[in-house]
């Protein structure tokens, strides 16, 4: 026995020696762990609607660090419940834990349950890899060790929650709370807390956005731990995964207001320049209107495919301060991230018309004053009417209403092309138009939004304004970068002759060609449609809201006979008769409300 017990103790000795060396070796290579805010991470842009409420993210969203104290009491409650049961009572690592995980795994023959803390996934998730290594593993074991020795039990909590990743480009349960249901970490009910520990297991699969019936799933798992710790009772389990959560956030929203979150994210250079901490962004978008404007479009597409329509834009703003508040910018984000509403230019046809009209009207003429639509020649060019008629002597409302081509003409050379481009410049269009005949014809190419900020200078009496999306941009610690600080274009527009257009515009739908984009109370507008309906418009507004509607396709194809005064004009109707729900009727700018349109009834 003597020599036996002699080998063993230098066995037992060595070893020792050999595992303490071993130990040091990793604790050595171990990083810096006093301070756990050191560590940088790279910013984001989270941007919110008019009224508040977070629609988009770009980058690796963080938000602000919530105690275990300061949030919701659910999520503490169920991250131990389904993740770490003995999180109160062990020392960073839990023998009891490891070997339930040791014998499930073996039984099934493969690894289908792990054995790590809560404490060992915040060392593996802010200090290690993900490598699967013994090296890693031994440093992981280390790190929990000096985690439980350095902070209490809450303060581990709160710094894996504020620091785990929950999908969707969100780290943190603050950041997760605004993604997925646009509220802060402190509010969040028992089913939304329940999803979110659930999707700490994996929270690409189990995101709601990536299966939504597989995220019930889950959270109805959670719900069931909870009642076996005895957080909850198992019928309070049941009831509430029948229905635990409604999704609220940018998550549950689709991918319609990316071609708005777009648009805003690539301005932020020139607002602020180019940075790495986070910014916020506080942006004119409403997500009521936003949510119709996608409605209708959809609609429209829905009956366009028949007579060849594959895409539209939308673009809807305040006429008071050019705030865009929806903005559509092609069927779908997913199959095309081509912003038709801001990128495309196309030719607006007779949406162009009242810049020529409002030339007149500041150089003199009266809305009753009398044009002839007769055949009209100009350096050899002879525009036509599009339906090939001619209505002989009318008034400039008349003239507008029916959109004629040849009293345009006559009308634009009479007040002189230079007018007309002076005209346009003053509302806010900074591009080059054609010097040609042809201006008051709508042949120069422009986008959706360009025109919906010429429209909102008619809709508000005749003061440009600049369409713009950005009100404010703050930085992560709350400075404030960017705010914006007037709307308005420093050239005027004469307030009568803006209200004498108003009224005639008003004719248009009640008589005109712009007859199915009449609603229920005062509106004004004007349809467009190009050289072999390529291209088919609509630009109206109320005393509230301006619309442009454009619908045609990318390539150019001409459609079947659409006109602006059909699909785009339905297209508008659906749009503002749902974002004027509940607003009471006004008159619009600068007119008599007795005179103005309303939708015709029916004989």
């Amino acid at each position: 026995m003597r020599p036996l017990l002699k080998w063993g103790f230098l066995a037992g000795f060595w070893g020792a020696i050999l595992l303490g060396g071993f130990l040091a070796w990793h604790a050595y290579q171990l990083p810096d762990i006093h301070d756990l805010d050191r560590y940088t991470r790279p910013g984001s842009v989270s941007m919110t609607a008019a009224e508040g409420a977070m629609f988009a993210s770009y980058g690796p969203l963080h938000g602000e660090p919530v105690t275990v104290a300061e949030m919701s009491p659910h999520l503490p409650a169920a991250v131990i419940a389904i993740e770490d049961r003995r999180f109160p009572s062990h020392f960073g690592i839990d023998p009891i834990g490891l070997a339930r995980a040791m014998w499930v795994n073996l039984r099934a023959g493969r690894v289908v349950q792990g054995g790590s803390t809560l404490t060992q996934q915040l060392a593996k998730n802010v200090f290690l890899t993900h490598d699967r290594s013994i090296s890693r593993k031994v440093r992981e074991l280390l790190l929990a060790l000096w985690l439980e020795r350095s902070f209490s039990k809450d303060e581990i909590l709160s710094i894996y929650l504020n620091r785990v990743y929950f999908g969707a480009g969100a780290y943190g349960v603050d950041a997760a709370a605004r993604k997925y249901f646009s509220k802060t970490a402190r509010d969040l009910t028992l089913g939304e807390a329940a999803l979110l520990a659930g999707m700490l297991k994996g929270p690409s699969r189990y995101s709601p956005a990536a299966n939504a019936e597989r995220a019930r799933n889950r959270t109805a798992v959670v719900l069931g731990a909870l009642a076996e710790i005895g957080y909850i009772d198992r019928e309070t389990a049941r009831k509430i995964a029948a229905d635990p959560y409604r999704l609220r956030g940018p998550v549950g929203r689709g991918a319609g207001h990316r071609y708005f979150s777009d648009w805003i994210y690539d301005q932020v250079p020139s607002f602020v320049g180019t940075r790495a901490d986070d910014l916020a962004i506080a942006t004119t978008l409403d997500l009521r209107l936003q949510t119709a404007a996608e409605r209708a479009v959809a609609q429209g597409l829905a009956e366009g495919k028949t007579v060849g329509v594959r895409q539209a834009a939308l673009v809807a703003l305040d006429p008071r301060t050019g705030a865009v508040r929806a903005m559509v910018g092609g069927a779908s984000f997913r199959d095309s991230q081509f912003n038709r509403a801001v990128q495309a230019l196309r030719q607006p046809g007779s949406v162009f018309k009242p810049v020529v009209f409002l030339a007149a009207l500041e150089d003199g003429w009266k809305p009753d004053d009398l044009i002839n639509d007769t055949p009209v020649t100009v350096s050899g060019w002879s525009p036509r009417n599009f339906d090939s008629r001619y209505d002989g002597v009318i008034t400039l409302t008349e003239a507008l209403a029916e959109s004629r081509n040849a009293a345009t003409i006559r009308l634009q050379e009479s007040v002189g092309r230079g007018r007309v481009r002076d005209i346009a410049r003053r509302l806010g269009f900074t591009e080059e138009l054609t010097p040609g005949p042809s201006l008051g014809l709508g042949v120069d190419e422009m986008s959706p939004l360009d025109l919906a900020g010429l429209y909102a200078t008619f809709a508000n009496g005749g003061r440009p304004v600049t369409p713009h999306g950005i009100e404010e941009i703050r930085a992560g610690a709350g400075a404030t970068l960017y705010r914006r600080s007037t709307s308005g274009l420093p050239g005027q527009v004469s307030q009568r002759a803006a209200g004498a257009l108003t009224a005639m515009l008003s004719e248009t739908i009640a008589r005109g060609t712009g007859r199915k984009a009449a609603l229920d109370r005062p509106v004004a507008g004007k349809t467009g449609t190009s050289q072999n309906h390529r291209d088919a418009w609509f630009a109206g507004y109320t005393a509230d809201l301006v619309a442009v509607v454009w619908v045609g396709n990318d390539d150019g194809t001409p459609m079947q006979k659409v006109t602006g005064g059909g699909l785009p004009a339905e297209i508008f109707r659906i749009f503002m008769e749902a974002a004027h729900q509940g607003l009471p009727r006004r008159p619009l700018t600068g007119t008599d409300a007795r005179n103005l349109a309303e939708r015709p009834t029916p004989d």
